[in-house]
C-alpha cells in the first residue's frame, strides 16, 4: 500500500513564456536544474516515453514516465508508467515579457517509507529542494536568453 504525496510549486522568470517553453520542454536538458536528477533520456521509439534516473544521497531510482498531454507554451503532463510511481505537470503563463512555471509533483510512498519517516518531514524536504530546482531554473533561463 502506497501514500501519494502531491507539491506545487512556481516561480517568475523574467522572460517570455517562448524562451522558458523551449528550454523547460527539452526534457533531456533538466539535469542542469533539477538537482535529484542525474538523466533523463527520451526513447527514440516512442518520443512519448522518457527514462529517468533519480540520484540523492547515494540511493538511485529510476521510472519509465509517459508524456500525457503537451500543449506549447502552457503545460506538460505526464505519469510514470514503470518503476517509482509519479506524475505530475509543469505549467507556463505568459506575462508578457515574463512569465511563471509552476511545477505540480505527485509520487507514492511505500507504507514501509511512510512507517519509517514522517510524510510531513519527507514532504518539507522534497518541496523545497523542487522550489529551488526552480530558482536554478530561472537563473539557466535567464543566462540563457538570446
Amino acid at each position: 500500500m502506497s501514500d501519494w504525496l502531491e507539491h506545487s510549486v512556481q516561480v517568475e522568470v523574467e522572460t517570455p513564456v517562448e524562451h522558458v517553453w523551449s528550454l523547460w520542454s527539452d526534457l533531456e536538458q533538466m539535469p542542469r536544474w533539477m538537482k535529484w536528477i542525474d538523466s533523463v533520456q527520451i526513447l527514440e521509439d516512442d518520443p512519448e516515453l522518457s527514462r529517468w534516473t533519480l540520484a540523492s544521497g547515494g540511493l538511485e531510482f529510476r521510472w519509465l514516465s509517459r508524456i500525457l498531454k503537451v500543449t506549447p507554451n502552457q503545460i506538460i503532463q505526464w505519469e510514470s508508467v514503470d518503476g517509482l510511481p509519479n506524475r505530475g505537470a509543469i505549467r507556463f503563463y505568459d506575462r508578457g515579457d515574463r512569465s511563471i512555471v509552476k511545477l505540480t509533483v505527485a509520487y507514492a510512498i511505500p507504507g514501509i517509507l511512510g512507517q519509517l519517516m514522517d510524510n510531513l518531514f519527507l514532504g518539507r524536504v522534497v518541496e523545497s529542494t523542487i522550489q529551488a530546482d526552480l530558482e536554478r531554473f530561472r537563473n539557466y533561463a535567464l543566462a540563457h536568453r538570446s
